[in-house]
């Protein structure tokens, strides 16, 4: 009898998964194949037979295009790097250019390394997976996801308007009708992603995009949480190549006691905080700090009110010096919710505020996203075209690479180095990234002429 060393058995069980998942990927693809043939017939079912068949010819061209652009591999060279816009505990966002057609996006690069050694394999996970089902404009849109042995890569639609903590550090404070605005867009940017099974409970406003026009798109779904195994971190604790499952992988006191002095700390502390390892608790409902008793969707509710009192207040309710403190204020939030005297907001808008942060038991959004929208701070929104409206505050973008409304980081080489990097680290357990890849059809179906 022929005993086959541990290893051995390792590398057998890791072909298998491999392999498995290449069919059940193909058996997706043709899925997917067939719905789009299926929306097709619908949108051309009202036109002449002739225009009908040229309609489908075209249809079948680009989805013959599409077959043979996804068996071309795609990997960070064929993008131009134009500038670093982001930082992260994990990683960076770098302003790029497609070098075939053009096109500029914002690319996400995330190290392996850090991504095993943090257990973050699961949030990623959930991150690309969200990102590749999400097709709807209150969400930042992914178009292609891929890695190579030192990082994983995440190539988004930029948007040039920055983000709603920028917009809120160049304001003391919003308005009234400002705040409706940008509460409302967020409020149905979270009832989207609930809708499609996930809670993102990572909501605030460093996480908010603003487009060209200054409109709303969530983004960052790095602490999202799905309906698959592989979106929980034990599941990564615990699995090894021989258990896994191809389906797993498919498709202290406060600042100052003042409102203005309390503003002006916040606004001094709040960037450092965002590009921090530790990150800031601000935004986080306490049940989710209580891991033991489990939480809801109704934990990014608590975490739109947080951002509301902000847009009106200036700063967020229970702001410290230090993260732990802030902790400390929102497990026991009851003393320590207050409003200023000295920057009076209406009743409604204090009466929302109250009501997302408090008890989960208490909270609206409970049953129906619609709880919230018939509350009377919401009175003369148009829920149908709020997008179609322009936006609360006017957005200055004076061109497809401009970053102006986002920070001005350290000049720096803005290739990408991997040079100096012990990629022995990730490949020994590099399996967990199966099926990372994706390519969006209708952006592989598209041509553009590059930019002179």
């Amino acid at each position: 009898m022929t005993i086959f060393s541990d290893h051995t058995k390792e590398k057998a069980e890791k072909a298998r998964l491999t392999i498995e998942n290449f069919y059940q990927n193909f058996l997706f693809q043709q899925n997917e194949r067939e719905e789009r043939l299926e929306s097709k017939e619908t949108e051309i079912s009202n036109l002449s037979e002739e225009d009908k068949i040229k309609k489908r010819r075209v249809h079948a061209a680009k989805e013959t295009e599409f077959l043979r652009l996804k068996r071309t591999r795609l990997g960070k060279d064929d993008f131009e790097p134009l500038k670093k816009i982001g930082q992260g505990a994990f990683g960076e966002v770098r302003l790029v250019q497609k070098k075939d057609t053009g096109h500029v996006y914002a690319m996400k690069i995330l190290r392996k390394m850090d991504m095993l050694a943090k257990d973050q394999v699961a949030h990623i996970r959930a991150e690309r997976d969200i990102l590749e089902k999400a097709d709807n404009p209150w969400v930042v849109k992914m178009f292609y996801s891929f890695q190579d042995f030192v990082n994983l890569y995440l190539i988004m639609e930029f948007l040039p308007g920055g983000d709603l903590m920028t917009l809120l550090m160049r304001h003391d404070y919003l308005t009234n009708e400002q705040t409706q605005f940008y509460i409302a867009e967020t409020l149905l940017a979270i009832e989207f992603v609930h809708q499609l099974g996930f809670i993102h409970r990572d909501i605030k406003p460093d996480n908010l995009l603003l487009d060209e026009r200054g409109h709303i798109k969530l983004s960052d779904f790095g602490l999202c949480t799905g309906l698959k195994k592989a979106h929980t971190t034990d599941y990564f604790k615990e699995i090894t190549a021989n258990t896994a499952n191809p389906s797993d992988f498919a498709n202290s006191p406060g600042p100052g006691t003042g409102s203005r002095r309390n503003r002006h700390h916040w606004q001094q502390n709040r960037r450092q905080l965002a590009y921090s390892m530790v990150g800031t608790p601000d935004y986080i409902a306490p049940e989710v700090f209580h891991c033991s008793t489990g939480y809801t969707k109704s934990c990014d509710w608590w975490s739109l009110g947080i951002i509301m009192y902000e847009c009106l207040i200036g700063y967020a309710p229970f702001c410290s010096d230090r993260p732990v403190d802030t902790y400390r204020k929102v497990i026991a939030w009851q003393d320590y919710l207050e409003f200023p005297v000295e920057t009076p907001i209406t009743p409604q808008a204090c009466d929302l505020i109250r009501r997302l942060l408090c008890d989960t038991r208490d909270r609206l959004g409970q049953e129906s996203t619609d709880d919230i929208k018939q509350h009377s701070f919401f009175n003369g929104v148009d829920w149908q075209t709020i997008r179609d409206r322009p936006a609360a505050i006017r957005i200055d973008v004076r061109g497809l690479t401009d970053t102006t409304n986002f920070d001005e980081f350290p000049p720096v080489d803005v290739g990408i180095d991997h040079q100096n990097v012990d990629s022995s680290i990730s490949s020994d357990r590099d399996w967990v990234f199966l099926n990372y890849t994706y390519k969006r059809f209708e952006v592989l179906t598209q041509r553009g002429k590059k930019r002179p």
